[in-house]
């Protein structure tokens, strides 16, 4: 069963402006078949074929040319020799909608778009399902904690916290909340050894995959922290500069996201360091053995993991609006912390994250931090995103927002 994408609209409208339109995302998270479901009429090629691979490989120019435009061009991060190919192409016919791309390794197929590519090309991220998305929600806005925002989002999500908890476990892998005959623990466990031997063992840096699977395992229970890459190589056994290696694998594979902290000047009370957030959170469940969504909502990463939820499902509805993000997090050497900022036309607007339905106003006592790190920027609303089930006002400029708000 297809579960419409938000991503649709915005993937038309670039097809209207660009030669060619890029998909990038984590696997499985449904490039393909979006493509395949907007234009089932369409040229679909994929490049998982050997025999067509070393095809390409030996003549790709030849291969284009034998091609219908348009052509859906599935995990081309395989032949990066073809971004060469596609701007002749592109430049030689000048058509809008010529292309539609999809891959899935960011670290190779960023480095062939930006070197062969640059203004013929729409990229858009595309993550699992939003939870917009699997309640059949058609608001497609990006979230941002205003008065404008929240009086037009009219949420038709409705999730009671064990329906929360059970959303939270399963993750947002569309085959997964579509098919119910699929077991979660035998769908992670395959969808890791993919990963880990069609990506991971593709590349030189990366020499022992099981050394990469504890990593990755570790730097899970580690999810909505400040990344400690000295405390990771402890872990594994493996050198700091290894662990930055990974960790810039993870992030342009889109498994993790990195939270950046916010600061405008070279002001040494400021912690520098970034947050790191999993894009899924049925693989952080899967790889940390929390097995049922009633121990993990109960267990000691039940915080952080709501958390990640918070923030993923942020960056979604961004990434599905065609996008980029302006997140960050605050954090000075005291301690003095604000969980998430989104900064956009010169305005912060704060944001806490609380797993309770009851919050008060003593959780948004650092937002009047803010001005004083920042006195050229105006501070705009904010409020608490936790499990309350409705709107309130919390002073003169915040709110207490119920999750089901994003």
């Amino acid at each position: 069963m297809y579960i419409k994408r938000h991503i649709e609209a915005i993937i038309e409208s670039n097809k209207k402006l660009y030669p060619a339109v890029l998909i990038t995302g984590p696997r499985q998270v449904g490039k393909s078949t979006v493509l395949k479901n907007l234009y089932p009429t369409t040229n679909y090629q994929t490049l998982d074929n050997p025999l067509l691979l070393q095809t390409i490989k030996t003549d790709p120019v030849g291969y284009l040319q034998l091609q219908q435009i348009p052509t859906i061009i599935d995990e081309v991060q395989r032949v990066p020799e073809l971004f060469l190919s596609l701007k002749y192409m592109i430049d030689s016919k000048n058509q809008k909608g010529m292309y539609l791309l999809t891959g899935s390794q960011g670290f190779e197929l960023m480095k062939g778009v930006s070197e062969s590519l640059a203004g013929r090309i729409a990229i858009l991220n595309l993550l699992g399902l939003s939870t917009r998305e699997l309640c059949k929600d058609d608001f497609s806005s990006p979230f941002i904690p205003t008065s404008d925002y929240l009086k037009n989002r009219n949420s038709k999500i409705n999730l009671n916290l064990n329906e929360l908890w059970e959303r939270i476990h399963k993750g947002s892998m569309p085959n997964l909340c579509s098919d119910t005959n699929l077991d979660w623990e035998t769908y992670y466990a395959n969808y890791v050894n993919t990963y880990l031997e069609r990506d991971i063992h593709q590349l030189e840096h990366v020499g022992n995959t099981l050394s990469f699977l504890q990593f990755m395992t570790s730097l899970a229970g580690r999810t909505g922290e400040l990344l400690n890459m000295d405390s990771l190589a402890r872990d594994v056994g493996v050198s700091a500069p290894t662990i930055k290696n990974w960790i810039s694998i993870l992030q342009k594979s889109n498994i993790i996201y990195l939270l950046q902290p916010f600061y405008q000047n070279i002001n040494k009370r400021i912690i520098k360091t970034p947050k790191v957030y999993f894009t899924d959170t049925g693989l952080v469940a899967f790889l940390c053995k929390w097995l049922t969504p009633q121990t993990l909502m109960n267990g000691a990463m039940a915080k952080a993991i709501f958390e990640t939820y918070v923030v993923s499902e942020i960056i979604k509805s961004y990434y599905n609006a065609g996008k980029q993000p302006n997140l960050y997090f605050f954090r000075d050497t005291n301690g003095v912390e604000i969980d998430l900022l989104i900064y956009l036309n010169g305005t912060l607007y704060p944001i806490e994250i609380k797993k309770t339905s009851f919050p008060n106003i003593k959780d948004i006592k650092n937002f009047k931090v803010l001005s004083s790190y920042f006195p050229d920027l105006h501070i705009g609303e904010g409020g608490i995103l936790c499990m309350h089930d409705s709107l309130l006002p919390l002073g003169e400029n915040d709110k207490i927002i119920p999750v089901n708000y994003i």
